[in-house]
């Protein structure tokens, strides 16, 4: 019987293999024909601490028993209380610079950088209101980026065959180059230049852009492009949901650069991924534009689901994992264990560019067809997919992301399927 779920990023018409898992533990999918899968991408970027985590499997259990939803809408609980308390206290700290001190709750990544995006021109509005300069609105964005599927995200990202159909929908931004190696300087004149004429933000995946190919920009560009931001009072919003949760070796990639943004979007590791749930934090500047008397200043954006008490008990059990365990020490062997095996590759005739930040590992299968809509990224899929392997790679980009929990074992397996793909796609070019 054919089923009627409609895929993400899935064209039915090629009758792909959607394999169908019943059950996951740690990095290990298991699947209805009785074979299992190591998750090597961590089920698209979320899952931090491994599929069905015990103590955060039992904190949601606790959860649906005692409150499961709430309108947040003038109402709170003590989930959502006491993960806006930890993630104002996780939040990168730099003398001189305002602290992340309130959270707006969502859904989702691209919920979140909604959230910012509107909490920017929000700003800048009720600034206006107030005689106190002009009404910004123009956004810049960092090339290739990308931020998510909804209007406003989409808007904010690299324009392309993924979003061509709704180019009528889409608002108008400032392009910056991306820092390419030897070129950063380039990129910091353009947004220097841009900066003069006083847009409203400048939104970055700080450190690595992800779906734009796995693109590493190392930390004192991401720190000069704060500081020219800061410079011309445009404010600087990070996107951490991909980068956030410990995946570039740090908590936060902006650690890195010791910088503080002033707005930042935090998801899908939030909760160990277990659950979906977001967060936009903003400096206390941010919010004072929009605390009034008057009820028509009030923020006005929502969803049903914001601050799902569920979903927020997730969360909470995971910060409390990050305070008690050891989860920094299991990010940076992981990232050694990658690093070491890195170097397999690294001399591999089929390969080029091999790269890695933290947890996250990139390298390019060389070949003609190269582009996002690469006949390779399938085939790669279906051949990963034979060799117990779930991997998703961009185009000709085989990118890795695995969950923390990841054993050398698993690890070592990834990697001889990688070295495999290196040899068959090699010689068949």
């Amino acid at each position: 019987m054919t089923s009627p779920v409609w895929h993400p990023f899935t064209q039915h018409g090629l009758n792909e293999p959607i394999p169908h898992i019943i059950r996951a533990e740690g990095a290990i999918l298991h699947l209805a024909d009785g074979s299992s899968l190591i998750d090597g991408i961590s089920s698209w970027w979320v899952t931090t601490h491994g599929h069905c985590h015990p103590r955060i499997a039992a904190a949601i259990a606790r959860q649906a028993g005692q409150l499961d939803q709430l309108i947040f809408a003038g109402y709170t609980h003590e989930p959502a209380e006491a993960v806006a308390r930890g993630l104002v206290d996780l939040m990168p700290q730099t003398p001189g610079r305002a602290p992340l001190a309130h959270v707006f709750f969502s859904d989702s990544g691209s919920t979140a950088v909604e959230v910012a995006l509107k909490m920017a021109l929000g700003y800048w509005h009720n600034r206006a209101l107030d005689g106190l300069g002009e009404a910004r609105s123009r956004i810049l964005v960092l090339e290739h980026s990308y931020h998510g599927d909804t209007i406003g995200a989409m808007s904010i990202g690299e324009r392309g065959v993924y979003n061509a159909a709704w180019t009528p929908l889409l608002f108008d931004v400032g392009t910056i180059p991306f820092p390419h190696p030897g070129r950063e300087q380039e990129t910091l004149a353009a947004l220097e230049a841009t900066c003069a004429a006083r847009p409203a933000a400048f939104i970055v995946e700080p450190l690595i852009l992800g779906a734009g190919g796995m693109l590493i920009y190392p930390p004192h560009v991401l720190r000069a492009m704060a500081d020219i931001c800061a410079r011309h009072d445009v404010l600087f919003i990070a996107d951490e949901v991909m980068t956030g949760w410990g995946r570039t070796g740090t908590l936060f990639a902006c650690e890195q650069a010791g910088v503080v943004p002033d707005i930042m979007a935090v998801a899908k590791g939030i909760t160990g991924g277990a659950i979906p749930l977001a967060a936009t934090l903003a400096t206390p500047r941010i919010f004072e534009a929009h605390r009034s008397t008057d009820r028509a200043r009030l923020f006005y954006h929502s969803s049903s689901y914001t601050a799902n008490a569920i979903a927020c008990a997730a969360a909470a059990e995971n910060l409390a994992i990050w305070a008690e365990e050891d989860v920094r020490g299991r990010i940076a062997a992981l990232a050694q264990g990658i690093t070491d095996r890195l170097a397999l590759l690294a001399g591999h005739p089929a390969f080029a560019n091999p790269r890695q930040i933290g947890t996250i590992m990139a390298i390019d299968l060389v070949a003609a067809d190269a582009g996002y809509l690469s006949d390779l990224a399938p085939r790669l899929r279906v051949f990963f997919l034979e060799r117990g392997l779930l991997l998703r790679p961009l185009g000709n980009t085989i990118y890795l992301m695995p969950p923390y929990c990841i054993d050398t074992q698993q690890l070592d397996a990834v990697f001889a399927a990688l070295v495999a793909a290196g040899d068959y796609f090699g010689s068949a070019s």
